[in-house]
């Protein structure tokens, strides 16, 4: 058995419904589909737990269930308090600014970037524009509205300039040294 699949999803808010291989859960964040594959698991609720079980043992099965039930998992937190992630902008003169749907960067390039943000995803940016805090319910879309927020001017290893997500560890080298 899967040891992440085993485990039991705890459920607070959110509403559970089933309709054969789909399961349906909203919450005050939002709502989410989930199709698991009929042939190989079987969900259950009992109580406020959601459970996952395997039809079979096979290798592929254990493989899908542990997958099945991380993205549950997700989903379930997503719909009951949501995911964060916090981003830095380090750099003179480097910054953003939220207008509407839209992120206006100036990272250093002679033109500033525009960036349209999905529907599911809010920013915050503080007063200088170099902490930004962007929030959704969907942790799959909020990773790659990071990635690509961060690849416009990903973290340089001389200066340590860039776009840095918070607890990121940039590797930093020693630059020129004069030789005598």
């Amino acid at each position: 058995m899967s040891k992440i699949g085993r485990k039991p999803i705890a459920i607070t808010t959110a509403k559970v419904e089933f309709s054969g291989n789909e399961i349906s859960i909203a919450g005050p964040k939002g709502k989410f589909l989930h199709e698991i594959p009929g042939a190989s698991l079987k969900a259950s609720l009992t109580g406020n737990v959601l459970q996952l079980e395997m039809l079979e043992n096979t290798r592929q099965n254990r493989m899908l269930m542990g997958l099945n039930r991380a993205l549950l998992a997700n989903k379930v937190k997503g719909v009951e308090t949501g995911f964060e992630q916090k981003m830095t902008i380090v750099g003179l003169g480097f910054k953003a600014q939220v207008t509407g749907s839209k992120v206006v960067l100036s990272l250093g390039y002679t033109n500033k970037i525009e960036y349209t943000l999905p529907a599911e995803v809010s920013l915050e940016v503080d007063k200088s524009g170099q902490n930004l805090t962007f929030k959704s319910a969907d942790k799959f879309i909020l990773g790659n509205v990071c990635d690509a927020i961060r690849s416009f001017r990903p973290p340089e290893p001389y200066k340590g300039t860039g776009i840095v997500r918070n607890g990121e560890v940039v590797r930093r080298k020693a630059g020129k040294t004069k030789s005598s």
